[in-house]
C-alpha cells in the first residue's frame, strides 16, 4: 500500500526523486498522468494497464474526454539510479510544479503536488466536510 508524505525538489531538468518506498510498490516502470485537484497521479504499470482496459471496455462516445485527459499528457517513467524521474513539462505545468513538491501515497496511487498548493489543500480540508465524513464512518 502506498502511504506517507515526502517533500522533495524538482531539479532544473524537471526531475524529481520518487521515494524508495513508493518505487518498491510501483515497480521498475510506472506511469504519470494528470490527476485530480491539479496534481500529477502516478501509478504502477499494472494499475495503468487495468485503467486502460476499463476505459477501453466503455463506449468511446462516453469516454473520449476522459481518454484525452488521461492519455494525451501521460508519460512512462523509468527511475534512474538515484530514483529520479523526468516529469514532462506539460504535467509540471498542469500541476503548477515549480521547485518544492510533496509526493503522497493515497493507497493504490501516488500524487505529486506543489508544496504550497498541498498546504492550502490541507488547510481547506481541515475546515471542510472531510472531518464530517471521518466522524460518520468513525475513522
Amino acid at each position: 500500500m502506498l502511504i506517507g508524505t515526502y517533500q522533495h525538489n524538482i531539479d532544473s531538468k524537471g526531475r524529481v526523486i520518487i521515494p524508495a518506498k513508493f518505487r518498491e510498490e510501483l515497480g521498475d516502470v510506472f506511469y504519470a498522468t494528470k490527476g485530480t485537484d491539479e496534481s500529477v497521479t502516478v501509478m504502477s504499470q499494472e494499475a495503468w494497464e487495468a485503467l486502460g482496459q476499463k476505459i477501453a471496455a466503455l463506449p468511446s462516445s462516453k469516454t473520449k474526454d476522459v481518454r484525452r485527459f488521461l492519455f494525451a499528457g501521460a508519460a512512462e517513467l523509468i527511475p534512474d539510479k538515484q530514483g529520479r524521474v523526468l516529469l514532462p513539462q506539460a504535467l509540471r505545468d498542469f500541476a503548477h510544479l515549480q521547485k518544492d513538491v510533496v509526493i503522497i501515497g493515497t493507497g493504490s496511487l501516488v500524487e505529486i503536488w506543489d508544496l504550497e498548493r498541498w498546504n492550502q489543500y490541507n488547510e481547506d480540508m481541515a475546515e471542510s466536510q472531510v472531518l464530517d465524513v471521518m466522524n460518520l464512518y468513525e475513522i
